[in-house]
């Protein structure tokens, strides 16, 4: 398999050697036309790129943003449009930049270089940070509050070390292929939980000042084969319309609606159209149907083309240069100095390049970046050493101080340490084994209790499996500053404890006595294709959903050996259990998932009892791979063609394909033991305002734009040459062109007798009408109208002295199709969910849960809005600990509740 990828962050320095093997690309063209696409899935054209400015909220950013980008030259405007280069950062007399992006500048009017800096847990490449517990992690608390909490944290460490943009949060993948590289990154698998913990965190690190990067849009489901380069098409994820809406826009929807800055493309295809240049999916659905305000960008390296991408709505591109139709470092870009040119020949309308600046600059603004006291970076993503290279990727570069260690962890550990533990799910605890006493002997099992021996920062990018697994690996990690280890924790915490730092279960261990407990810890990794570990590609394409090292065996042999076993799992997402499972002697099951640095003490005080565990499945764990629908296997192909991606199980991933299969799962999506004991009673439902009508109210009219108000006429050549005596500085990108460049394609542009071929259904004159179902900042308000308001009490009946948090997880069952206009739904939906506080025996709390407008409607593809089929038909609120341990519904027609009930 070619691979020629490079990171998704820092992005690695094999990127220099792929330049070495590729030269004679520095010069290719744009990839040819795409792959034939399956009859039924389209990405029809939608032109112009419509202007940003529309949304009342975002009415002062864009005033002052109007105003800067009038004063603009053209190469001032499109030099705040892309990257500076891989690896190339600048020293001006504005700021330094030392980034894994760093866009151009236009200090003349105030406005500088950004930086942009991965990643979704951490700012990643420098030291004196918060290694955060991964998304999955975060999904698997079940709780809003510290999804925001940890956002707040992260946008507290972005904006210490002056970063402008955090690449995160990620809600694309989705969890649909389970052996996919990077949904840790993610949430979970639904669409309700990833679009809650994703606006909570955007809420929490923008209100920080730091601009949200949410990504990848969209359908970024596979690592293996997700990029183009020079040889090969990325995969195309072929998906209907109905189920595009209803899964994979979902949490981008609630994104947006939270007011992300920024939204990064994916580097697939959709529909046969690449994810940067599909005008579909940024025009249409990103910035008209959702009324995206804010700018989209490239993943890195993903660029395919210059004027297409322009017109399909990217408004920037990074890191500046491609490996998509060209090899980086050797100072080619698809925009800088070619965007220069291709609007003083009128390729690319003066309006567009408004609109693009304006953009950014606007949500610079928006986020109050422009105050004085906004840091400028103070640390490399290129060197660990305080002096290095100020230009990384040139050839020759002066030196600087490059990283000034300030250290940004604050008290974070402590949020940090409360997902970690939050998030731990019991699965299994036969006969109440759990907790243990710190007096019993212990005997510990496998590599993944330790911190890794060879340093726990020891691999690039944590792209080696060895010892603990706190995270997967690629632009989504970062370094530890510690790692509290489980053993060490257990060490502290017990008083005999005796550890086998193996995975291969000794030969030799002493006879086990009544009262030992055997601890086993197994775990299951994944992460960017830019490395391959273990012959994984990114994706669990080796090991599949087995535990790696040989974690089976460990534990059957444990388990053989002890009367008394304890199976602790860290995972970037469901494993298999079956060869384990179901031996007498393993009596208790957590998964821990990926705890980040805080692993220790968050996992022990759970085992002793200090806490009792909390966390809930963000996905289901099968019986077996089998049991998953054939369409979300991995695609490989024998040759070099674009991978049709069939997305043919429609809305029916996870727990909603398990229920309409009728096959059982070995613990359901939402399934989370606790040592207290929870019923759920007394619930309420109640309907707010008038009866639904079937159709939403019509979206609000659409505001003019200030972007028309800034001059769009072609511009002088004059304002794109080179400053006098300018010392370019070799693979920088630059958006200037020499005098004789520049003149040229004025002269085109001014002639107007050459016209560049435009694609099909192309336009320049705005729509005033816009889609049905959109609206500014996330689609329709009408539909984000709270139509019931429901409560439940839960009670602790536990009789143990054990207090525990209980989760309470809302699902809509619609009307049976007969009744629900034919439209075919899944069994259950997740709508909402609510955590309580701590709760002693005999204590209760009451949760409060609600349900928008769109939480019961269904996507029309024939209105192209979101409709109620039936606004008086029965709709099932079933409330539960679990998705398959609901004991209390509620209706909507009757709004009469029922506690103890079947589940559906």
């Amino acid at each position: 398999m070619f691979n020629s990828e490079s990171p998704s962050g820092l992005r690695s320095r094999g990127v220099a050697c792929l330049a070495l093997l590729l030269p004679s690309l520095a010069s290719a063209a744009a990839l040819d036309s795409r792959d034939p696409v399956p009859a039924g899935y389209a990405s029809p054209p939608y032109y112009p790129a419509p202007y940003g400015g529309w949304d009342d909220d975002w009415s002062e950013a864009y005033t002052k943003a109007t105003a800067l980008v009038s004063r603009m030259t053209v190469a001032e405007k499109v030099n705040i449009t892309a990257g500076t280069g891989l690896f190339m950062v600048n020293n001006n007399r504005f700021r330094v930049r030392r980034c894994v992006g760093n866009t151009g500048s236009a200090p003349r009017v105030g406005f500088p270089q950004l930086c942009l800096q991965d990643g979704p847990l951490g700012v990643r490449t420098t030291g004196n940070i918060t290694a955060f517990p991964a998304g999955i992690t975060t999904g698997a608390t079940w709780s809003k509050e510290l999804m925001y909490e940890r956002g707040v944290a992260l946008g507290e460490e972005f904006r210490g070390k002056g970063v402008n943009f955090y690449l995160g949060p990620s809600v694309g993948s989705l969890g649909r292929q389970p052996r996919g590289g990077r949904s840790w990154e993610g949430f979970g698998s639904d669409p309700v939980l990833q679009a809650v913990a994703g606006a909570e965190t955007i809420k929490g690190v923008q209100e920080q000042g730091v601009i949200a990067t949410l990504k990848h849009f969209i359908a970024n489901e596979q690592e293996l084969y997700r990029m183009y380069n020079p040889f090969q098409q990325a995969y195309s994820a072929n998906i209907d319309d109905r189920t595009l809406h209803e899964l994979y826009l979902w949490p981008f929807a609630a994104g947006v609606k939270a007011g992300t800055g920024a939204v990064m493309t994916a580097y697939n295809a959709v529909n046969g159209s690449a994810c940067s240049q599909n005008a579909y999916l940024i025009n249409g659905l990103l910035k008209e149907e959702l009324g995206f305000q804010g700018l989209v960008m490239t993943d890195w390296l993903a660029q395919i083309s210059g004027v297409g991408s322009a017109l399909a709505g990217l408004d920037m591109s990074m890191p500046g240069d491609t490996v998509g139709n060209n090899v980086p470092l050797f100072g080619y870009s698809n925009w800088q100095y070619e965007l220069t040119r291709s609007v003083l020949n009128g390729s690319v309308p003066v309006d567009r390049l408004n609109d693009m600046a304006t953009r950014i600059a606007a949500t610079w603004y928006k986020l109050g970046q422009d105050a004085p006291d906004y840091p400028p970076p103070n640390f490399s993503s290129n060197t660990k050493d305080r002096e290095g290279p100020l230009y990384p990727g040139a050839l020759i570069s002066p030196k600087g101080v490059v990283n000034e260690n300030i250290n940004v962890q604050g008290d974070h550990k402590t949020v940090a340490k409360q997902v970690a533990q939050e998030a731990i799910t019991l699965l299994k605890n036969a006969d109440n084994f759990l907790p243990l006493t710190t007096s019993m002997p212990l005997f510990v099992f496998g590599t993944d209790a330790q911190a890794d021996p060879k340093g726990i920062n020891s691999c690039t990018d944590k792209s080696c499996n060895r010892g603990l697994l706190g995270m997967g690996w690629g632009s989504g990690s970062a370094d530890y500053p510690y790692l509290d280890d489980p053993i060490s924790s257990l060490r502290r915490k017990a008083t005999n404890v005796t550890y086998y730092d193996s995975d291969n279960f000794p030969k030799k261990v002493p006879l086990p006595l009544a009262g030992d407990v055997g601890i086993v810890f197994i775990n299951s990794d994944a992460g960017e294709n830019s490395y391959t570990a273990e012959n994984n590609h990114g994706d669990r394409d080796s090991d599949g959903l087995s535990a790696w090292h040989k974690g089976d065996e460990l534990v059957k042999k444990a388990a053989e050996t002890y009367d008394q076993v304890v199976v602790v799992v860290h995972t970037v997402g469901p494993i298999i259990m079956e060869p384990w499972i179901d031996m007498p002697s393993v009596k208790a099951v957590l998964v821990a998932h990926l705890p980040g640095q805080e692993a220790g003490d968050s996992l022990t005080e759970v085992l002793f009892g200090e806490v009792s565990p909390s966390g809930h499945l963000p996905y289901t764990i099968p019986v077996s791979e089998d049991d998953y629908p054939s369409s979300v296997a991995l695609k490989s192909t024998p040759k070099l063609s674009q991978i049709q991606d069939m997305y043919t199980e429609g809305v029916y991933i996870d727990y909603r394909h398990f229920n309409k299969a009728g096959v059982k799962p070995r613990f359901a999506f939402g399934h989370g033991l606790s040592y207290a004991s929870f019923s759920f009673s007394n619930a309420t439902i109640s309907r707010t305002g008038e009866d639904m009508s079937s159709i939403p109210a019509a979206r609000p009219s659409k505001p003019t734009s200030p972007i028309a108000d800034i001059d769009s006429s072609l511009p002088d050549a004059a304002d794109a040459y080179y400053p006098k005596g300018f010392n370019k500085i070799w693979r920088y990108l630059y958006s200037w062109l020499d005098k004789g460049e520049a003149d040229k394609a004025h002269a085109i542009g001014a002639a107007g007798t050459k016209k560049y071929p435009y694609p099909t259904g192309y336009s320049t004159t705005q729509k005033t009408d816009g889609a049905p179902g959109g609206g500014a900042s996330g689609g329709n308000p009408a539909l984000f109208e709270v139509a019931y308001t429901l409560s439940v009490t839960v009670t602790n009946e536990g009789t143990t002295k054990a207090s525990g948090k209980a989760v309470a997880q809302a699902y809509v069952k619609f009307p049976e199709a007969a009744d629900n206009g034919g439209f075919d739904t899944p069994l259950i939906q997740l709508r909402d969910f609510a955590k309580s506080a701590s709760l002693a025996p005999g204590e209760s709390a009451t949760l409060k849960l609600q349900l928008d407008r769109k939480d019961v409607s269904v996507w029309d593809t024939e209105s192209q809005n979101w409709i109620v089929p039936n606004p008086k038909g029965r709709y099932g609120v079933w409330i539960g600990q679990s998705s398959d341990d609901l004991s209390v519904v509620c209706y909507t027609d009757t709004l009469a509740c029922e506690d103890g009930a079947q589940g559906p």
